[in-house]
């Protein structure tokens, strides 16, 4: 994928539409609607832009842990773009009913399954707003952070007839986990699976044979909330997906940080990787570029690249982003960006004695993984059990792992 060295003001429109006038550079209201059926207990928000020509692109957005759709539009700008360019934004909520932190439930096994759980919410959002504004079902995309990030790419595998493509930011493979230890797991290191394997988890979660969706995977290579292998195994399962196992990238720099792509025979942009140097856990944002409305907050990072910007463009819903003259010069990474606030600590599921009863907790996404630091437990008198299964119990439930 090339990119234009355009100014926003050149930007063309999309499908004959065009703005009254330039909205101001903000993020537009969300509108909530109703759909059926939702087996996941989701809430549906949406923007469209006014007079909105019928066969307009869509793209699904889902925030990550404790956020809200506002939040995370404040942040990354999407409905400005929508606004500005012409197409339609539908929103994802979760509730604290499903998810004490508002995680999409990922790792659940009722929730990574076409035509179950929220999954199937998702779907039926997408088929009401699809149906209510005409939307062209080939330009329908999905892109997430974290928790949202690794929901996302369970839609991706379950519904892969559904997406033209789709945008990860610091998440995770798709089937890796099933339960909350083992999401846990997978958050500190890859596992030991090859890319054929990863890849044959999402060729089995559905009945589609190909053409595949585009793949767009972004992390921070300072994230110590789910570690970048997370992004290299991402990387590998949809190389193995479209067959680019064996494919060499090509590889750019741009603002001090790393792109890589895996192109078919055809030249086709199928998957790529943008490894950001020095960022913590979070969406990379260019909150000075004077084409988008970006705002850095908690998992908003602002590192001198947008990716709102650059899928946006990669899906063909704006011309292509033009570099600052600094940023177009091949150049050393930039100084260490400082992580995202610390998304609250999870006990590790080690921690529990084998002596004490497991209490039964519930989902909760990509967090920060830190262990609980509980000192060596030496389990003997029932007092010394009780007292140990008391602060575990505490700590679970203290962050939303257990009610």
């Amino acid at each position: 994928m090339q990119f234009k060295a355009k100014g926003m003001a050149a930007w063309p429109t999309i499908g004959g539409f065009v703005p009254a006038a330039a909205p101001p550079p903000q993020a537009r209201p969300l509108v909530t609607f109703g759909f059926a059926p939702n087996p996941g207990s989701l809430v549906a928000k949406k923007f469209v832009p006014e007079g909105l020509p019928g066969a307009a692109p869509l793209v699904v957005v889902l925030h990550g842990c404790t956020q809200t759709p506002e939040d995370y539009d404040r942040g990354t700008g999407w409905t400005y773009l929508a606004a500005r360019h012409g197409f339609a934004v539908l929103f994802a909520q979760q509730s604290q009913g499903n998810n004490m932190n508002r995680c999409f439930n990922w790792f659940e096994p009722g929730d990574m399954q076409r035509g179950a759980g929220e999954p199937a919410s998702i779907k039926a959002m997408i088929d009401t707003i699809v149906a209510d504004h005409a939307i062209d079902r080939t330009r329908i995309h999905i892109t997430g952070l974290s928790a949202g990030a690794a929901m996302a790419g369970v839609m991706l595998a379950t519904y892969p007839d559904l997406f033209a493509g789709g945008g990860l930011i610091a998440g995770l493979p798709y089937g890796v986990a099933t339960s909350v230890p083992a999401a846990l797991s997978r958050m500190r290191s890859r596992g030991g699976e090859t890319d054929v394997q990863l890849g044959g988890l999402v060729q089995q979660a559905s009945a589609h044979g190909g053409p595949w969706p585009t793949v767009s995977i972004w992390h921070g290579d300072a994230d110590a909330t789910v570690n970048a292998a997370n992004a290299t195994a991402t990387v590998g399962q949809w190389r193995a997906v479209h067959g680019l196992d064996r494919a060499a990238p090509v590889e750019e720099r741009m603002a001090g940080h790393t792109r890589r792509v895996w192109r078919d025979a055809a030249g086709r942009d199928c998957v790529e990787e943008y490894v950001i140097a020095g960022m913590g856990h979070g969406t990379p944002l260019d909150s000075g570029h004077p084409g988008n409305s970006e705002t850095a907050g908690a998992y908003l990072i602002d590192v001198g690249l947008s990716s709102t910007l650059r899928l946006a463009a990669s899906w063909g819903l704006i011309d292509g982003v033009s570099e600052s003259a600094a940023a177009a010069v091949p150049q050393e990474p930039t100084a260490k960006v400082a992580p995202a606030k610390a998304m609250p600590a999870k006990v590790m599921a080690e921690a529990a004695p084998a002596e004490v009863a497991a209490p039964k907790v519930v989902g909760a996404g990509p967090v920060k993984m830190g262990p609980l630091k509980l000192g060596p437990l030496k389990i003997a008198p029932a007092k010394v059990r009780s007292n140990v299964e008391k602060v575990i119990t505490d700590a679970l439930k203290s962050a939303g792992l257990m009610r």
